[in-house]
């Protein structure tokens, strides 16, 4: 891979590495003002209405998952840095063969080439939608 390409994946990286703690950060200081708020009893901040608590703890799960997904997009950037920094980025887990320049500028954390990730995904599409190799309908 050419050096220069490298080194723009990389600041991409540790940019998108950046925006994601900033989205943690922010979700668990949400999450901590509110935690905050019920343990005080200060319940100002929620209504008492039935429904709006419900909306609430809505929300707090929101928050869950979205923490949850941006933990393990921050783990698979850090898995990337990793494999720039021992020489291992660019080339696919699966085939050993090098990933598609255009396909890790547009995808810098990805760790298989377009044959395998597709090939993946048909053995995932194929393991959820059968039943002893028969084809479901879903309607």
């Amino acid at each position: 891979m050419d050096p220069k390409d490298l080194q723009i994946i990389k600041e991409m990286l540790l940019e998108k590495r950046k925006e994601l703690i900033g989205q943690m950060n922010f979700i668990k200081e949400t999450e901590r003002d509110a935690s905050t708020r019920e343990s005080s009893g200060d319940n100002s901040g929620y209504a008492y209405h039935l429904a709006d608590q419900g909306t609430d703890s809505m929300e707090r799960e929101k928050n869950f998952l979205y923490a949850q997904r941006d933990g393990e997009a921050l783990h698979s950037v850090d898995q990337a840095l990793e494999r720039i920094e021992n020489g291992t980025y660019g080339m696919c887990e699966t085939c050993q063969q090098p990933i598609n320049t255009e396909r890790l500028k547009y995808i810098p954390e990805t760790r298989m080439c377009i044959a395998c990730k597709a090939k993946e995904e048909e053995i995932i599409k194929t393991s959820l939608f059968s039943d002893d190799n028969t084809e479901r309908e879903y309607s």
